[in-house]
């Protein structure tokens, strides 16, 4: 049980005048209690409140004993929900996540277990979003491996080779240099099928002058890598090079601007100008990054709509890219943790032009 994580959460929900909540995302419930189990379609919720904290579990679960003192265990054939409103203060305000199924909150809204309700999510994401110096160092190592996967990949780049050969063999890659899994499933794609940003990998083959993206990442100790390079094979025309020359000075230009209280509107709007000062503004279709932790993607985007200041401990995605259809596809992408005087770049793997000789 983490006890300074649910206390936090607790803090940022009696800001909105709660002191109770239930959590359902398995993953957010791991971040509170170290248990994580995949529920599929079975009641698994976290209840918190300033008096107690109870884990809700079926009992074909793993045994959730050891991570938190005070487990409930109910049957398939049970009702779960009278044991949960229990321990409900049905006088005062509930937080709910915005996992927790509809049929679960229905039947409590139907029965009245509180005055009112709203959504808790925003309080454990807050608190999420903020990495621990422990976290940090996991975040770091994932991105260590993905690293050394890059120079894997990029010794894959072959003639003859297709995308799908080379993403169907990167998780073995990924063991091998101790990591679990994929955080995502891996964009490979070769010549114009990297201008579809989320292209995902088929039986395109690789031909020599091709451009080849690789946007992937692994899981390493529960925690999240995602990284982007951009590679030729053959000497990159006048546009090709502009293309990839702007994006990289989008991306450094982004990273370069990242300090606390500056907002994450700020970076997007830095990466976006460098771009559009190109000329290639309308190709640029995708936000500029997202958080990442123990999910590949965490709620607080890179984005233009996003007002709220960068604080010490986040960790994002800086991606600018560029995408012409038919013809062109770039995406530099690192990770970095926002430090007290700016940031912490996680990736290594470099960012100039690399030709592949096939």
């Amino acid at each position: 049980m983490h006890q300074e994580r649910i206390a936090q959460v607790l803090a940022n929900l009696e800001k909105e005048g709660c002191h109770q909540a239930i959590i359902s995302d398995p993953m957010s419930i791991f971040y509170l209690t170290g248990y994580y189990t995949e529920p599929y379609e079975r009641f698994f919720a976290l209840f918190v409140s300033t008096d107690e904290t109870v884990l809700f579990a079926n009992r074909l679960f793993p045994d959730a004993t050891p991570f938190c003192p005070d487990v409930v265990i109910h049957d398939d054939t049970e009702d779960p929900l009278p044991a949960l409103t229990e321990h409900i203060d049905h006088t005062a305000i509930l937080g709910l996540d915005k996992s927790f199924p509809a049929r679960w909150v229905l039947p409590l809204i139907d029965g009245k277990a509180a005055p009112s309700f709203i959504l808790a999510s925003k309080a454990v994401d807050d608190a999420r979003s903020i990495k621990s110096p422990e976290e940090q160092q996991l975040m770091r190592e994932a991105s260590r491996v993905n690293d050394e996967a890059m120079g894997w990949l990029k010794a894959q780049i072959k003639a003859g080779v297709t995308e799908r050969s080379i993403a169907e063999r990167l998780l073995g890659e990924y063991r091998s240099l101790g990591a679990e899994d994929h955080s995502f499933t891996p964009i490979v794609s070769f010549g114009a099928n990297a201008a579809d940003p989320h292209h995902e990998p088929d039986d395109t083959v690789l031909n020599p002058g091709d451009m080849v993206l690789f946007d992937v990442g692994c899981k390493k100790d529960a925690y999240c890598s995602d990284m982007t390079r951009t590679f030729f094979t053959a000497e990159p025309t006048d546009e090709q090079r502009l293309v990839y020359e702007t994006v990289r000075k989008a991306n450094q230009a982004a990273e370069a601007k990242i300090r606390p209280g500056v907002t994450f509107a700020e970076l997007d709007l830095t990466a976006r100008k460098v771009i559009s000062d190109a000329g290639f503004g309308e190709y640029f279709t995708h936000r500029l990054g997202h958080q990442i932790g123990l999910n590949d993607h965490e709620p607080g985007d890179v984005s233009a709509t996003h007002d709220e200041p960068v604080q010490v401990g986040q960790c994002f995605s800086i991606e600018p890219g560029i995408y012409i259809p038919g013809k062109i596809g770039v995406r530099i992408e690192d990770l970095v943790i926002v430090t007290e005087d700016g940031c912490e770049v996680l990736n290594s793997y470099p960012r100039d032009i690399e030709i592949v000789d096939l």
